[in-house]
Formats: C-alpha cells, sequence, structure tokens
C-alpha cells in the first residue's frame, strides 16, 4: 500500500552489477537488511587502491559480538524430570532434554565438561524455513515467536518467506555461534565433532568453526551422496549433502574405518601358514624419484625349481637380499601356485591395521531415504517427520569417532536419529554408549502427520521415537537383549526452582512477609530439586538414584552415597546422626527444614564429629 521503495530498487540493481559489494546490515529496528559497503564499491569503480578500513582476515557479521556476549551470558534456569515420559529411569544411562539446546549446553556445562567423545548435529540448514531458537532470556518461545512475526495475532504459525528473511545469514550464523561456543568446551582432549550441512551455508559453516575450534583442528569435509539421482527441479540437482568435522585436540579420536567382510573375505590360507590368512603383494619398491639403488637389484631365486626372478624394468626390489633371503626361508613369498610366477609378499592379515582410512567421500552410506524408511517402519507413516538423517549414516559417524563407552551428544535431535543409531550399533558391537539429545520443543505444522497423530511438539515425537526403536532393538536381539539400555531419563528446562525472595524492606507489606519463609517454589518436588543440585555440583545425570525412608522422611541417595539429599520440610536429630554416619562426599538439605538456628547449628555439629568431610549445603 506504499509507493516503491526506490532505495531498494538501486541496491537491486548495484548487486547485480558487483554482487561482492552487498553486506548484511541492520535497521534502526533492528531487522536485517542488505545494504552497499562503498568502499568495495568504490573500489569496483576506481582504477587505483582505494584508502578505507583496515584489512583483515575474517568471518564478520551483525550481530557477531552479541552472539559471543549470548554465549556467556548466566541463565537462571534448571532441568526438571519428566518421568512419565521416560523409559526405566531410575536406571537409564541416557538423556533426552525438551527445551532450548543453547539452555541445555549451558546447565550442562559442570556436568560433562570436557567428557563428550562425540557431538553430531543435523542443524537448521537455513533454506528458506523458520528455524525457531528463542536466544532472548526475558521473553517465552510464544512471546519471541510474535516479537519475530513467526505468529498470527491469533496464535497461528506463519511460515518465513523463502526469498527474504531465510535468505539472510546473519540471524543464522548469530544461532550457530554461541552453541558451537559452548559445545567445544564439553568435548573431551580427544572428542570430534560433526556437523551435517548442505551447501548453502557450508562455506560460512568452515570458517566459523576455523573460529571456534580452530584451523588447525579442521580432520576434513565429507561428501555425502544422500541420493541416487539428482532432484529434477533445477539445471543442476545436488545429489550430496557435507559433514564438517572437526577435533577438540588433534585427529587421535578417529578411529580406523572396520574392514568389511568382503575386504577380510579376501584374505585366504591356501598352505596353512602359521600366521594365518593372506593376500599377495607386490615386492617391487617405489624408490623416491624412481633411481635404481644397485643393491636392490638383484635376482630372488625359487627355492623349488631354481628359477631367477629380476625386478621389472630394471627396478628395486622392496628388500635387502638378506632381508629376502629370511622371508623366502619363513614361507612368506608366493611364487604362485605353479611355482613359475613373478614372487609376491605374503601379506598377513594378522599383521595389517585393524581397519582402513576413512574417506572424505562417503557413496558408501545409506541414502537419506533411508532415514524415511526407518520412520515409516517405526510409526507406520513416513511423514511423521521430514527428512530424518538415517541411523546408518550416524552409524558410521560412531564407528569413526566413538569408543565402546563413550559419551554422544545431539543438541538439534528432531527426530532422535542419534539416540536411535547409538543403541543400535551399541547392539551391534556390544559398547555401552550413551546418548544426550536435545530437542527443543516446538510444534509441528498443523497439517503434519504429526500433529494429525497427536504430537504437540517435535520432542515428543523424538522420545515416542526412542521407545519405540529401543522395543524394536530388544526384541531383535533376543537373550542378549540385556546388557542393552535402551532407557533414558528424559527432562524438560525450566525456570529455576529456587523463588525471588531478593527484595527491599521498602518493596513488601508486613502481611507478605511469611511468604517469604521459603527460597523453594511451591511447585517443585523433591525431585525437581536433587537434578538442579545435581547440576549445581557438576554431578553426572545418570548417576544410580536410590530412594530411601529415614525416620519417617524421603531420602535420595545417589551413587552409592556420592550425594545423600533430603528435601522434606522438617529434619530431625535423628535423620541428620543417620546420614552423618554414613559419612557421605555431600549431603543438601532445605533452607526451611530447620526450624531455629540451633536446629542448624547442632545438624553442622553432627556432621563435624562424624563425617567431618561431608560438604553439606543447604537450599
Amino acid at each position: 500500500m506504499t509507493s516503491p521503495d526506490l532505495t531498494q530498487a538501486h541496491i537491486e540493481k548495484i548487486v547485480d552489477l558487483f554482487p561482492n559489494v552487498v553486506r548484511e546490515t541492520r535497521d534502526a529496528e533492528g531487522n536485517v537488511k542488505h545494504a552497499i559497503d562503498f568502499d568495495a564499491l568504490r573500489q569496483e569503480l576506481a582504477d587505483h587502491v582505494v584508502e578505507g578500513p583496515q584489512e583483515r582476515y575474517q568471518l564478520d557479521w551483525p550481530g557477531k559480538r552479541q552472539a559471543a556476549m549470548t554465549a556467556n551470558a548466566p541463565i537462571a534456569k534448571t532441568l526438571r524430570p519428566m518421568r512419565d515420559e521416560s523409559v526405566d529411569f531410575d536406571s537409564a544411562q541416557n538423556i533426552f532434554i525438551e527445551g532450548d539446546n543453547l539452555d541445555a549446553l549451558k546447565l550442562l556445562q559442570e556436568s560433562y565438561l570436557g567428557q563428550v567423545k562425540l557431538i553430531y548435529i543435523d542443524p537448521p540448514y537455513n533454506t528458506g524455513n523458520d528455524f525457531v531458537y528463542n536466544d532472548d532470556f526475558a521473553e517465552t518461545t510464544e512471546e519471541y515467536l510474535a516479537r519475530s512475526g513467526q505468529t498470527s495475532e491469533e496464535g497461528e504459525r506463519l511460515r518465513t518467506n523463502p526469498e527474504t528473511n531465510g535468505r539472510f545469514h546473519s540471524d543464522w550464523l548469530s544461532m550457530m555461534y554461541p552453541r558451537l561456543r559452548i559445545a567445544r568446551q564439553l568435548l573431551a582432549d580427544d572428542g570430534v565433532i560433526f556437523i551435517s550441512m548442505d551447501d548453502g551455508e557450508i562455506s560460512n559453516l568452515r570458517r566459523m568453526c576455523d573460529e571456534v575450534f580452530g584451523e588447525d583442528q579442521f580432520i576434513g569435509q565429507i561428501i555425502w551422496k544422500k541420493r541416487n539421482t539428482p532432484p529434477n527441479d533445477r539445471a543442476m540437482g545436488a545429489q550430496h549433502d557435507y559433514m564438517l568435522v572437526y577435533s577438540r585436540r588433534g585427529i587421535s579420536g578417529i578411529r580406523l574405518r572396520p574392514r568389511s567382510e568382503e575386504q577380510i573375505a579376501r584374505y585366504k590360507n591356501p598352505d596353512n601358514h602359521p600366521k594365518g590368512p593372506w593376500v599377495a603383494g607386490d615386492l617391487t619398491a617405489n624408490v623416491k624419484g624412481g633411481r635404481y639403488v644397485a643393491s636392490l637389484n638383484y635376482p630372488i631365486v625359487n627355492p623349488r625349481n631354481g628359477q631367477e626372478f629380476w625386478p621389472p624394468n630394471q627396478g628395486n626390489w622392496r628388500f635387502n637380499q638378506a632381508r629376502m633371503a629370511q622371508l623366502i626361508e619363513d614361507n612368506e613369498i608366493y611364487f604362485g601356485r605353479d611355482d613359475s610366477s613373478s614372487p609376491k609378499l605374503k601379506r598377513f592379515l594378522s599383521n595389517v591395521k585393524e581397519g582402513t582410512t576413512w574417506t572424505t567421500l562417503w557413496d558408501f552410506a545409506p541414502y537419506n531415504a533411508a532415514g524415511s524408511a526407518e520412520i515409516a517402519a517405526l510409526f507406520g507413516n513416513g511423514a511423521i517427520f521430514e527428512s530424518p538423517k538415517p541411523t546408518g549414516l550416524i552409524r558410521y559417524v560412531l564407528q569413526a569417532a566413538t569408543d565402546p563407552d563413550s559419551i554422544v551428544l545431539d543438541f538439534f535431535a528432531g527426530s532422535a536419529s542419534t539416540m536411535h543409531a547409538v543403541m543400535a550399533q551399541n547392539a551391534v558391537d556390544g559398547g555401552n554408549r550413551r546418548y544426550i539429545g536435545v530437542q527443543l520443543d516446538e510444534a509441528p505444522e498443523p497439517t503434519s502427520a504429526a500433529a494429525r497423530a497427536g504430537y504437540s511438539s517435535i520432542a515428543d515425537v523424538a522420545r515416542e521415537r526412542i521407545r519405540r526403536a529401543g522395543k524394536m532393538i530388544v526384541e531383535d536381539a533376543g537373550l542378549a537383549s540385556g546388557r542393552i539400555d535402551v532407557g533414558f531419563r528424559a527432562f524438560r528446562i525450566d525456570s529455576t526452582n529456587m523463588a525471588d525472595v531478593l527484595v527491599t524492606p521498602d518493596e513488601y507489606a508486613q502481611d507478605e512477609l511469611m511468604s517469604f519463609e521459603s527460597s523453594i517454589k511451591p511447585d517443585r518436588t523433591g525431585e525437581d530439586l536433587l537434578f538442579q543440585v545435581m547440576l549445581d555440583w557438576g554431578l553426572d545425570l545418570s548417576l544410580a538414584i536410590q530412594r530411601e525412608q529415614i525416620d519417617g522422611r524421603e531420602v535420595f541417595v545417589v551413587h552409592d552415597g556420592g550425594l545423600i539429599a533430603c528435601f522434606a520440610e522438617s529434619v530431625t536429630g535423628a535423620l541428620m546422626r543417620q546420614i552423618a554416619e554414613r559419612e557421605p562426599v555431600r549431603a543438601v538439605f532445605r533452607d526451611d527444614a530447620f526450624a531455629t538456628d540451633a536446629e542448624r547449628i547442632n545438624a553442622e555439629q553432627v556432621f563435624k564429629e562424624l563425617s567431618p568431610d561431608t560438604s553439606v549445603k543447604a537450599l
């Protein structure tokens, strides 16, 4: 309803002539828009070097400093257990978290700092479809969606215009940057991160990862052939995606690729050699520069018929005469079935590496369609989640970058392909890998199969997939299923359990005094408080937890007494003494459970007497 924006029209004409001068900036309202770098434009129109800002090699965008600050900003949130959504909550070693992954990464920092062996993520590709990650801690997801124009006045979800907002790089970079910075801290020294991406942001992602992880920690850029034929909706259709691979420190975290049954089958032992199966290998040497070496040019004599063999083309043998004589004596030189062929070196399977080198071309992994087929097999509807990664692809990642007891993190869990793959790989090789999955509680499109099936969020779909996949894996494993952990502890991100009681004297009335007596919100359970304490103390969220009754009060015993917690609203001397006698490493109680200061002092004295090394805390 307005006249044309001539400034924008002029910019589009300039961009058509000089695409390298377009930049992204923010207007007065903070919205990202295209603008012209006039220094770059002047250079395009000049026949000499134009003086301008100091040149630097760096990745920069509007909002980068804000993104860096976001990574460092503290949050007042916690993880609340969802026992009803879990499987084998009390014994499960796996973790699934519902909520914004930036919050989750911050909450996990103390408990999993430097412990994660593999991070695999399949983040939004910035293709024009919207992605919702609420990095403003002062508002809810609903408020964020409304403010950013992603919902209508009636609260209905709107699609992003793929030719405008979805094409901006800055918002996507600002979303990814703080998450990668925190994720790096969770990686073990030999930890590795794999990031799936398409052509749209792969160049920006690589430069960002060079900055976050260090350019010298780049391991490879894998090309994954994701489909057998290219799409026909354009002149040049993409038949592949990428996986960027970076390490925390060096490449020691990458394992050799296991040999296939076909590769192993090439090794035979027709002569019953004591070293086992072997294949015939070349005996000639590739001397640097192809030069002739007299000591390596000699005849090899077949001891069974006296026939001589010289290196072909006046070349060289791989070994000197003394070494060659020893190999012949040990029956490690092969002269063919009829003892008349050129000699070959027996390469024994027992002497070769346990695996082969991974290539950067993964044309051996399952196609993307396999992921949809897996979903269809589990849910009976292939459209319940769009384009999930096939577990076969992720299992190759697990083989490349994990040990049998590694922790695997995926903070863009989607439909939980990574969680499914971890369980499947453990079932195959007997491993005890544990996963941590994080998925935003984003609602599916109203017309989608997931919404029609009654799932209120993508996190709901992910949890249900884990349950169904775990059941299927156990059924397939049969008698061996007892060793496979298909359970998980479900959590959701929520505000802190602690009430806001920090007020100045002029901010409360006399009749409100009693409402400030407890520092804990009234709707929080003992289990809620327990996991906040575990996060605060940096304890693994999968530690074994037992519930006991001591002096008529519920007590949580974590990791065989590493932590004992009682969140009853009142405590007794007998309770304190029995807990102290067990000499826990840590003990925690409610602050308002002590009726008087004298009771608190008495409790402290009990621990000093019976368990002086126990760290005691009150909430």
